[in-house]
């Protein structure tokens, strides 16, 4: 029978190399691709599924988060699967719609399954571990600060983040900057970062304005700034997630204003759409996907080692797009 070492040599690459292409689970050239399966073939290769024993079945781990449709909890996935494929896990997945009622029917259902261990993306911390059910099994929270009930947290400093981008507005001339949210209620990482907005806005002696609240979900396409607009005329809006900002500038466009001629625009996440738009978006860039696999090793190092749950915290980074201009 061929071995991985006889493809490899066939194919003049390395057995890390066979193995990714044959297990799909890596970055290789098409060129390689090709030799590698076309060698696999011609030494009659045949992979052998792994089989578990009669009445075993297959680890998994459950993860909720807000959405499966935004774009930053896609990222946070893919890191979780992707590490968790090697540890021959699988990942059981369930959204919450930014309901914090709806959480704890969420984590019922993946506790169905009997996971490993829960990653979980709740609306607010403080306010979900007395709601949800008592006996968890290890537990570790992702994008959400740590509590007493959950220590074991991946996250990034949003509060800083938040006064970052509010310095960088200030720094090019805006001196009304309107902050527009979802509802805070539904995401403690949002209410951070206007947390970071007040504390940058008063250090630099600026009007402090009130959020404009909205649904996460629905409604972005008929987003209506005219009356904040007319109560505050900021000359900047910084959103509290990307997808926001980009409905923030559609209704901009909608009023005849343009980005950033008119109002500057501003957003969190750093989402590759909001690279592609024109001009790029300006964002605080999160570390989405890295954030999930480290969430995802965590649990594993905790759920299988013994290890004590802690608070790991990546960093971010700030890209100056086009849509903030400098004023005078």
């Amino acid at each position: 029978m061929s071995t991985l070492q006889d493809i490899a040599s066939r194919a003049g690459c390395s057995m890390a190399t066979v193995s990714r292409v044959l297990n799909r689970s890596g970055p290789v050239s098409e060129g390689m691709v090709r030799r590698v399966r076309k060698a696999a073939s011609d030494l009659g290769y045949r992979r052998i599924e792994r089989t578990l024993p009669p009445g075993r079945r297959r680890p998994v781990i459950g993860v909720l988060i807000p959405s499966v449709t935004n774009p930053v909890f896609a990222a946070s996935l893919s890191g979780i699967q992707n590490r968790m494929r090697v540890s021959g896990h699988g990942v059981l997945i369930a959204q919450s719609d930014y309901d914090p009622g709806r959480e704890a029917d969420a984590v019922d259902y993946l506790l169905t399954e009997k996971p490993t261990g829960l990653i979980l993306t709740v609306c607010d911390a403080t306010k979900s571990e007395a709601i949800l059910p008592a006996l968890l099994p290890p537990t570790v929270l992702l994008n959400n600060l740590p509590t007493a009930r959950f220590p074991a947290a991946v996250t990034t400093d949003n509060r800083l983040a938040g006064r970052e981008l509010t310095a960088h507005l200030i720094e090019h001339g805006h001196r009304r900057i309107l902050f527009v949210s979802g509802r805070f209620e539904s995401s403690d990482r949002a209410r951070l970062r206007y947390d970071g907005y007040c504390e940058a806005a008063a250090l630099n002696d600026i009007p402090v304005l009130d959020a404009l609240q909205i649904p996460f979900v629905t409604g972005h396409d008929a987003l209506d700034l005219g009356p904040a607009l007319a109560a505050h005329r900021p000359t900047a809006i910084i959103a509290s997630n990307d997808l926001l900002a980009l409905a923030v500038i559609g209704a901009l466009r909608r009023e005849g204003l343009s980005v950033p001629g008119n109002v500057s625009v501003a957003g969190f996440d750093g989402i590759a759409i909001g690279r592609l738009v024109d001009p790029p978006l300006t964002t605080i860039e999160m570390a989405d996907a890295s954030m999930g696999a480290t969430a995802a090793s965590l649990l594993l190092d905790i759920a299988e080692n013994s290890a004590m749950p802690r608070h790991l915290m990546l960093g971010y980074k700030l890209n100056a797009g086009g849509t903030v201009r400098r004023i005078r």
